[in-house]
Order: structure tokens, then sequence, then C-alpha cells
């Protein structure tokens, strides 16, 4: 079986600046900017992104459990034998595999309703020569 592993983390961010910065003063992160409403930080063995297309998670009273939250994303070496694996656990795809900068990628639902992903990376251009 291809090794699939939790190594990505999306998560919403209502003002790109003041999310840099507070992650940059808490954990010292250097952002890599993909336009306007995405930053990716890639360190401590998993890579963290922001999205200012994505929307925050409202709050909840305390001792709540809240199923909104930052999107997990799963990599794999094998993004078909992913999503067959997942179809055939029985979870709802969202969207299916479509391309985006940097790989291949399709959201899905598990049993609890929580939307995580599944990508595989495509080596930048001036890697693969």
């Amino acid at each position: 079986m291809t090794q699939t592993i939790i190594d990505y983390v999306e998560l919403p961010a209502v003002s790109m600046t003041a999310t840099k910065d507070f992650y940059t003063a808490a954990f010292g992160w250097a952002w890599v900017d993909f336009g306007p409403n995405y930053a990716g930080f890639d360190g401590a063995q998993i890579t963290v992104g922001l999205n200012t297309e994505a929307t925050p998670a409202p709050p909840h009273d305390a001792g709540s459990e809240n199923s909104i939250g930052p999107l997990v994303l799963f990599s794999t070496d094998d993004l078909e034998a992913a999503e067959e694996r997942i179809r055939a656990a029985g979870a709802d795809l969202i969207s299916p595999p479509y391309d985006y900068p940097g790989g291949r990628r399709f959201h899905f639902r598990d049993p609890s309703g929580n939307t995580l992903g599944v990508y595989a990376a495509t080596p930048p251009a001036d890697a693969q020569q």
C-alpha cells in the first residue's frame, strides 16, 4: 500500500497580513506568497497554508464540538488509488480531482461531516529537468 500521511494544514485567513504577521511573530515562520489570497509556510515536518477565500469556523459554545475548521490535506504519491480507497470506505467526494498550482487534489467529507482533502504534488518545472 502506498504511504498516505497528513502533512498539510490550510487555515482560513480573514486578513492575510495580520495572520502572516501573527505566525511569523509566534513561530518565526517565513511565508511564500502564491498570489493575494494564498501564502504558505513549509517547515517543522508540516506545510501550513493561509487562504483568504476560505471561511473561518464560527465561534462555538464552551464545551461543545465544532465540526467546521481548518482544511486538512493528506499527501499521497498515487491520487487515483487514494480516491478509490476513500470512495470504497464510504466517503462522499465534494470535488473530483482537479489541477491546482503545485499538483492535483480532491476534497471529501468524512462520516462525521468533516471536509478533508488528498493531494499529489507536482515537482516544480525547474526540478523536473
